[in-house]
């Protein structure tokens, strides 16, 4: 357990606005070109931001985790998503290509070894980065658990969550004939992916509006738009559904928990809102029991976001700790 001193120590406020310093398009694939950018200190100890979603795309809001002087800050948009194109596409789009793009962005802007920072499905494609190449990550800090395992998805789209928020759920749910709901994911697929573009736009202002009236704790106006938004909401749900309904493209439903010995020597800090509906706590339970070494940190009065003000603080606080662990590195 940290010192008193030591957590009183340690800032806990969001840093300042700011904008990037480079930007830049990286062709990965015949059909994909991810954007990325840097901010910070060009200098700086690397960390790489991974967005949720998967299909969410990165924010500037997203910058302001990290301390501008110390960290070189890099965030990216991941297949599909974002300002990447082709936008919503989901041809050869898996946990493994954006693995590989992860690192052919590494080795692009000639980066040794980086720290790494995901939340939602941020951390589960944190897990399988780390787990694959856990000699480039120099620590992780991990939000809202989410391990894409069956239990999880059918908890968030086929019902569970919907005990919490009924009003929310019954849009979700009326937007599927009857007769198609033994499987709401299976039901959205075939609509996201119809021939009909309207069809897809108003699955995906359905799914999309469902994630966002459930993301925090106290409902969150702004977010709740993003669902009106075809072009954010397109690459969101189609992406997201593509993801669920192959099961992350992992091979099996523990896989995550799984490999955990290949990242117990890693300086970890896991994040998690106690009220978070879209990720329940049962994932993050999971994984601090599997990484009992890594510090766990529960939100008491927050959901999933990471705009929260409580995992806001534990999340800029964990990114501290890392800090000062590099400093004081012989």
């Amino acid at each position: 357990m940290e010192s008193g001193r030591e957590i009183e120590e340690l800032n806990r406020n969001l840093y300042a606005v700011i904008e990037p310093y480079s930007t830049g398009f990286l062709k990965v694939s015949d059909v994909h070109t991810i954007y990325w950018e840097q901010s910070g200190n060009p200098d700086g100890y690397p960390v790489v931001f991974l967005h949720g979603g998967p299909g969410g795309g990165t924010s500037p809001s997203n910058r302001r985790f990290f301390d501008p002087e110390f960290y070189r800050i890099v965030l990216f948009d991941q297949r599909g998503a974002g300002k990447s194109t082709p936008h919503a596409c989901l041809e050869v789009n898996t946990t493994w290509d954006l693995i590989d793009d992860i690192e052919k962005l590494r080795e692009h802007l000639q980066i040794p070894e980086w720290q790494v920072f995901g939340g939602s499905w941020g951390s589960t494609l944190a897990l399988a980065y780390s787990e694959s190449h856990p000699e480039k990550v120099t620590g992780l800090v991990l939000r809202g658990i989410f391990l894409l395992r069956k239990k999880e998805i059918d908890w968030f789209y086929e019902g569970g969550a919907a005990a919490i928020y009924p009003d929310a759920w019954e849009p979700f749910r009326d937007h599927i004939p009857e007769n198609e709901r033994e499987s709401f994911v299976n039901a959205y697929h075939k609509r996201l992916n119809s021939d009909d573009l309207e069809i897809q736009y108003a699955a995906a202002r359905a799914w999309t509006k469902w994630e966002m009236m459930t993301a925090h704790l106290l409902p969150n106006e702004e977010n709740i738009k993003r669902g009106d938004d075809d072009r954010f909401s397109l690459a969101f749900a189609r992406i997201e559904n593509h993801y669920f309904v192959n099961k992350g493209f992992f091979p099996s439903d523990s896989f995550l928990l799984d490999n955990v010995d290949k990242i117990r020597h890693i300086s970890t800090t896991i994040v998690q809102g106690r009220y978070d509906v879209c990720c329940p706590m049962m994932s993050a339970w999971d994984l601090h029991k599997a990484f009992p070494e890594a510090d766990f940190k529960v939100v008491s009065d927050a959901g999933h976001s990471a705009n929260e003000p409580g995992i806001a603080a534990e999340l800029v606080a964990a990114n501290e700790k890392l800090k000062n662990l590099a400093k004081n590195k012989p």
